[in-house]
């Protein structure tokens, strides 16, 4: 082997191990041992966006919306939708790949508070390691198509899409 890579291999090896060493030694030794492997307790004191969703309340609500009557509505004030080919009982969603680029399922935190939705008709449906909000049984989703509170452009799209209502039936296009 050529002695100019040798020595080229042994400054990057040895340049590769201080600076390891270096970052294992930010620490000091009275710190606490969870920092050392926890990456967030770098992190700035403010809490990203995502963590904050995750340790507040989803709220739902009854809302009427022009078009289709009082439906549920979420934290935003956005319509919340079912879908006909979901299944209440057992709960159980179809909607997967492309459907949910459209369709977003509504993934809640533990709490859920409600106003004017019964409490006792909501749930959730396991989906890929978290709960998505069921009302009646049916899971829920946002429509990607809705841009602000209020709207349910969503409403009987591909005719087996619905904005629901706060029993969890179908919500009626009201004109």
């Amino acid at each position: 082997m050529n002695p100019r890579r040798i020595v080229l291999s042994l400054v990057a090896g040895l340049a590769s191990t201080l600076l390891l060493g270096a970052c294992g030694s930010s620490n000091s030794a009275g710190s606490d041992s969870t920092a050392a492997v926890d990456p967030a307790a770098s992190a700035p004191a403010t809490p990203a966006p995502a963590a904050v969703a995750t340790t507040t309340a989803y709220t739902v609500t009854a809302r009427a919306v022009d078009g289709v009557g009082t439906v549920v509505t979420d934290s935003n004030g956005m319509t919340l939708y079912r879908y006909d080919q979901d299944e209440p009982n057992p709960s159980k969603w179809t909607c997967k790949g492309a459907c949910v680029k459209t369709w977003i399922p509504v993934i809640v935190p533990e709490s859920v508070q409600t106003s004017g939705v019964a409490k006792s008709l909501l749930g959730t449906v396991h989906r890929d390691g978290q709960p998505q909000l069921t009302l009646a049984g049916w899971p829920l989703y946002r429509y990607v198509g809705d841009t602000a509170a209020g709207q349910a452009n969503g409403q009987g799209k591909d005719g087996t899409w619905h904005a629901v209502a706060p029993t969890g039936e179908k919500a009626a296009a009201t004109g």
